[in-house]
Order: structure tokens, then C-alpha cells, then sequence
């Protein structure tokens, strides 16, 4: 499965960036194939290490701010490995395909 996830800590200020990377340290650590971006991490692996994963990266917030707010969206499919490269992938080949005509 992939897991979309943003952790965003509440109660402390507009400059949340330290908060996050605590967060985006504990996907980092665990060894799963991750992706941070400016919105989201993705991160990949079977549902229970990929949940606990998670859990881990919001305490880790926790820890420093009162509050913490959770968005998360998975792609629970069985049998694929590789799809945050994968996924990807067949996207550039098609609009590579677009510019070439």
C-alpha cells in the first residue's frame, strides 16, 4: 500500500517546518520507500509497518505541540510493490508521448 499523509501541528505559530521534519525524520528511519513533497509524504510497504510508521511520525509531533491535525489517503492494492516509482513513471511516459507528437 501507499500512504499520503500530512501531519500539520496546531497551536504553535505559522512556522510549522521544524515540526514536520520531525515527522519527515520517523518515515525517513523506518526504511520504507518515502516521498516528502511540499504538501504530503508518501510512504510505501505492507499496511501494519506503513500505519505504525504514521502513528510514530504524529506522536513525534505530539511530543512538542498541543494538538496535531492528520490527513491521510491510501492506495490499498495487494501485490504492487514499487508503486511510488511505478506510479510515477507511467505518468512522465504519457506526457512524454504528448510532447512528442
Amino acid at each position: 500500500m501507499i500512504v499520503a499523509f500530512s501531519v500539520t501541528p496546531l497551536g504553535v505559530g505559522e512556522d510549522v517546518g521544524e515540526y514536520v521534519a520531525d515527522a519527515v525524520r520517523v518515515v525517513r528511519e523506518s526504511g520504507l520507500p518515502n516521498r516528502t513533497d511540499a504538501m504530503f509524504t508518501s510512504v510505501e510497504g505492507e499496511w501494519d509497518e506503513v500505519m505504525d510508521v504514521v502513528k510514530r511520525a504524529v506522536e513525534a509531533v505530539e511530543r512538542r505541540a498541543p494538538r496535531v491535525s492528520l490527513v491521510l489517503k491510501a492506495d490499498v492494492r495487494p501485490g504492487v510493490t514499487d508503486g511510488l516509482t511505478s506510479k510515477v513513471a507511467t505518468v512522465e511516459a504519457h506526457l512524454s508521448r504528448e510532447t512528442s507528437r
